[in-house]
């Protein structure tokens, strides 16, 4: 049993098919036809929490003008490419969730980043929270803004411990699941990866806080020796345990000064602060984990992104897809709000790109 998860509420095939069909729908709609494709897909008074610099909407209509009206305007041709696409219900709310690329030509200026009239990738993690009819209710949309700087040579940090790559689609090549999964695969799944949180959580970062230590650590226990590990732009793509620790783990930890102690205590003292989970999901070899904000911390060490401590508290919007593949975790994506963290770190990303384009 895993707590608040119901492997029996996963939403059907139908259902699946239909979600999807207008997710496609809103993505390739005309500007004329976007109203109607985003009526289709959500509740009037739906919530729409967007990356930063678009953040909360409140409605189908501010969604429409502060979102999607922009990037149809930018990239005119816009398509949406799901690697990843599982359902599931957590607290009793259920959740359809995808892992991707909206793909097209980008013919203006999207969000001060100048238009390169080339094909650009802007990768995204996105949790619907919908209601028994399959309408939106919530929507948690993780677009990967600083990547697109990056494809519009427009780069304003240090270069990324890890590879800047676009993310490929599981190694297994089937993520994108319209047929609901057996109830004990889909437990397995999201309990394994809430027994590696636990690790993560426990880990002493105080007193134990060095490479061998992290890679020796129970974590080992849950990654696949081909682990690949695919973080946001800023942080990049790593392979194997030592990759990850090498190209996150252990320069994430140096600068987040997090809260310490058992995993119970560690929950504690995020959802103080506000942090902690709204989606804890498996889905056949899959699990998703995702929080609003997830993690809460103490920026109080340098090297992070090449910038120094702020010495303020943070917090950050993720979530966390993890492919489960021979009794282990083989590959974790994970979205990340950069702009929205780098923002709490006092480095405006955005007012960085517009002053070099200034000059």
């Amino acid at each position: 049993m895993v707590p608040d998860f119901d492997p029996l509420g996963t939403p059907d095939g139908e259902l699946r098919r239909g979600f999807h069909d207008r997710l496609q729908s809103l993505a390739e709609a005309p500007p004329e036809a976007l109203e109607g494709a985003i009526a289709a897909l959500a509740s009037a008074d739906s919530t729409w929490r967007v990356a930063h610099p678009i953040n909360l909407c409140a409605g189908n209509a501010e969604a429409l003008a502060k979102a999607f009206r922009p990037l149809k305007t930018a990239f005119p041709d816009l398509e949406r490419r799901d690697v990843i696409f599982v359902g599931g219900t957590y607290q009793g709310r259920r959740y359809l969730a995808a892992i991707g690329h909206y793909c097209g030509t980008m013919r203006r200026d999207w969000l001060g980043i100048p238009a390169t009239n080339r094909p650009i990738y802007l990768r995204y993690g996105e949790v619907y929270q919908h209601d028994d009819a399959g309408r939106v209710v919530q929507a948690n949309l993780l677009w990967d803004v600083l990547d697109v700087m990056r494809q519009a040579g427009v780069w304003p940090l240090a270069a990324p411990l890890g590879s800047a790559e676009m993310w490929p689609a599981p190694f297994t090549a089937d993520g994108v699941r319209f047929l609901p999964s057996a109830p004990g695969v889909a437990t397995a799944s999201i309990a394994q990866t809430l027994a590696m949180h636990r690790t993560l959580a426990e880990f002493d970062d105080r007193s134990r806080l060095d490479r061998e230590n992290l890679i020796a650590m129970p974590q080992k226990e849950h990654w696949h020796p081909k682990m690949m590990w695919y973080g946001p732009a800023g942080i990049g793509t790593t392979r194997g345990l030592d990759g990850f620790v090498d190209g996150h783990q252990l320069p994430f930890r140096i600068a987040f000064h997090r809260p310490q102690g058992s995993f119970e205590e560690v929950q504690a003292a995020r959802a103080r602060h506000g942090a902690g989970h709204y989606i804890r999901i498996g889905d056949g070899p899959y699990s998703v984990t995702g929080g609003w904000p997830s993690v809460y911390a103490v920026h109080a060490g340098g090297g992070f992104c090449g910038l120094p401590p702020c010495g303020k508290p943070v917090t950050m919007r993720v979530m966390d897809f993890y492919l489960h593949h021979e009794g282990l975790i083989r590959e974790n994506w994970v979205p990340l709000d950069m702009l929205d963290l780098l923002a709490q770190m006092e480095f405006d990303a955005l007012a960085r790109m517009r002053e070099v384009l200034r000059r």
